[in-house]
């Protein structure tokens, strides 16, 4: 009898514990495998009056992308997010072409009409975006003389990290941007407590599987990119208004670099919809954002 009650007690006990395992292991290991392994998303063509460009890094993969020719001697990197494509960017490459930036949307590694093994995380960003920013100063028309880069969630986290390695990009605005590492998200345990620290746990399992299962290199976190910024290279981190981690994520980047790192809240706008919402907005900030990083001698700045 005490034997039968002990094993009931044990079962009580082992089994919800046993089960709540499982599901995390589940839980880490599809997203890994989806963030490893993604599918290939299709770009169907090229918008209306832009080139198709093709361009290679130096490890050669050859990528695909769409260039759109301005007349101020600036040109700006347009990246997408995760699952889709440069045709997703079109609007926010228009609007910084109708300001007279050069614009080249390009397709990541393993979407679009890119080659290569894609990556929902954007671990192969950096190396990719450098690859997009040799093209951009190789053109002869029109001669290109300062570059920055724009990218929307997963295009942003990308563009951070690429420019703490690569003094060319002088600005970069990362709108979405939350975090493609688990250092990236250890505030969720200050900010939620304990819900927060059992996220901490899951997502240290989920990068650790994803590190396992993708031939990428696993990136620095955010923070320490913005610490290594070069000293004329500026940020500005666009955050929707209705998504709280954004914006905390924002903040807490620029409190890493403050002098370097600026924060706008596009009030009422959700995940990378801060155009949508406000277009008048987001066309004079991040204009005038560029144009003061890009187009001003930085002696009169």
């Amino acid at each position: 009898m005490a034997l039968t009650r002990s094993l009931r007690w044990w079962s009580l006990a082992v089994i919800p514990a046993l089960v709540v395992l499982l599901a995390s292991g589940v839980y880490s290991s599809s997203i890994a495998l989806a963030a490893a392994h993604p599918p290939h998303p299709v770009r169907p063509g090229t918008p209306d009056g832009a080139q198709e460009v093709r361009f290679s890094s130096e490890a050669g993969v050859m990528f695909a992308g769409w260039f759109l020719a301005g007349d101020n001697g600036a040109a700006v990197i347009v990246r997408h997010g995760a699952g889709s494509t440069a045709n997703d960017v079109e609007a926010h490459a228009r609007v910084l072409n109708e300001a007279g930036f050069s614009v080249l949307a390009t397709d990541a590694r393993g979407h679009g009409l890119s080659e290569g093994h894609g990556m929902e995380l954007g671990w192969y960003g950096d190396e990719d975006i450098t690859a997009a920013v040799d093209e951009v100063l190789g053109r002869a028309h029109p001669p290109i003389a300062a570059v920055g880069v724009l990218g929307l969630s997963m295009g942003g986290e990308e563009a951070i990290g690429a420019a703490s390695s690569d003094p060319r990009i002088r600005a970069v605005v990362a709108e979405g941007a939350t975090g493609r590492v688990a250092a990236d998200k250890w505030w969720l345990s200050e900010t939620y407590g304990l819900r927060g620290s059992l996220q901490n746990l899951l997502d240290a399992g989920t990068f650790t599987l994803t590190d396992l299962l993708s031939p990428a290199e696993m990136p620095g976190s955010l923070d320490d990119a913005v610490r290594m910024l070069p000293q004329h290279t500026e940020v500005l981190m666009i955050a929707a208004g209705t998504v709280a981690d954004e914006q905390l994520v924002a903040e807490r980047l620029a409190a890493a670099a403050p002098s370097q790192v600026s924060v706008w809240v596009a009030s009422g706008a959700d995940h990378t919809g801060a155009l949508t919402t406000d277009r008048h907005q987001w066309r004079e900030r991040v204009i005038a954002f560029y144009q003061d990083a890009l187009l001003t001698p930085r002696g009169d700045r």
